[in-house]
């Protein structure tokens, strides 16, 4: 099987810390224009400049994109486009959750990366984005509050809960602006989902430094 992955440098890290079955290719390129078109492609991973792809160009090929917050049904994909969590440190996972309309065929193709995946329903930050969100969400507000401090509610989550990361660590990793917009997202129909005051001025920081 052969498989084309756009992925900017830390995803093509993380990706390739597993590596594929024995006849399986794997193909990075850091811009679509490095696509061969000459090479019999089984599918096609677009994690990153998803915004500059055109998803017409891959003929009815088994394609996944990087989209963690906007859903199938409001984008308007065609049936061979899956969504993907490509966010930072959820490619170095053994465990893929996907949005997908073939998912017996995709089975294959995740298999051949030896990768599992997990099918899951068409929303908003997917599942484990999700649930991470919330837990940094909580952490903001306990910080707002005056409780603790971000090293000392890191320390409490990682020693109390067994995390690998503490809340304030995730955030940083993943992106303070992803883990926001997130909330915002799910904050239209839930309003449990809205972020923290301290979370707000801090992507407000972040977003008037850009």
């Amino acid at each position: 099987m052969n498989i084309f992955i756009l992925a900017d440098e830390e995803q093509e890290k993380e990706i390739s810390a597993t590596p594929p079955a024995a006849d399986t290719s794997v193909f990075f390129a850091s811009a679509i224009t490095d696509l061969d078109h000459t090479k019999n492609y089984d599918a096609f991973f677009i994690l990153s400049n998803t915004e500059n792809c055109d998803l017409n160009i891959f003929d009815n090929k088994t394609v996944f994109v990087n989209k963690v917050i906007e859903t199938m049904s409001g984008s308007g994909y065609p049936k061979n486009v899956a969504r993907i969590n490509a966010w930072p440190g959820f490619l170095e996972r053994s465990l893929w959750e996907v949005v997908s309309n073939n998912e017996k065929k995709d089975e294959t193709i995740f298999a051949s990366l030896n990768r599992k995946v997990v099918f899951v329903k068409d929303t908003p930050g997917f599942v484990s984005a999700r649930v991470i969100s919330m837990i940094v969400n909580e952490a903001f507000f306990a910080l707002g509050e005056k409780i603790s401090t971000i090293e000392e509610i890191d320390m409490a989550m990682k020693l109390g809960t067994h995390y690998p990361s503490g809340p304030f660590e995730w955030a940083e990793k993943i992106g303070v602006e992803n883990i926001y917009l997130l909330l915002q997202k799910l904050a239209e129909k839930e309003e449990r989902y809205l972020p923290a005051p301290a979370l707000k001025k801090l992507y407000l920081e972040i977003s008037e430094r850009i």
